[in-house]
């Protein structure tokens, strides 16, 4: 049932994202910008060739491929290996956020990055989605030792 709670997150996290990346595509063009907390926050569209923080631009077929493989390989660590609800959780989210952005890429050659923390960068859902799954799975190997199988 956990598992299937995992691969539910993902399709929530590729849901969510497509309807943001949807509303902000209708709302600003690219390169409009609207606060949305003074000073540290606003939604800023940006068409992403590269990876994470714009890095790599135009590597867009690698990153497809990346992104794919990395999914597939999520997919079987939710179904043969992750115990516990947090590695589940963590998986959940990179698989959805690694998705979301791969769709992008695969539909449009890029991928739609909306809100902007000032100072630092632009990213969307999906970004923030592998960022958070990705420290959950470290943080659950370390603390759960070889397995990850911290609760």
């Amino acid at each position: 049932m956990r598992k299937l709670a995992a691969f539910a997150l993902s399709g929530c996290v590729i849901g969510v994202d497509r309807l943001l990346k949807t509303w902000v595509t209708a709302e600003l063009a690219p390169g409009d910008l609207r606060p949305l907390l003074d000073g540290v926050l606003r939604l800023t569209r940006v068409h992403n060739t590269g990876g994470a923080f714009g890095i790599f631009p135009g590597g867009g077929e690698v990153f497809i491929a990346v992104s794919l493989a990395v999914s597939a390989g999520l997919a079987v660590y939710i179904l043969v290996s992750a115990r516990g609800i947090w590695p589940l959780l963590g998986a959940g989210l990179t698989l959805g956020g690694a998705l979301g952005n791969a769709i992008d890429r695969l539909a449009q050659g890029y991928v739609v990055d909306y809100l902007e923390v000032r100072g630092f960068s632009v990213l969307n859902l999906a970004d923030a989605a592998v960022t958070v799954g990705v420290a959950m799975l470290l943080l659950c190997t370390i603390i759960g030792g070889r397995n990850g199988s911290a609760r």
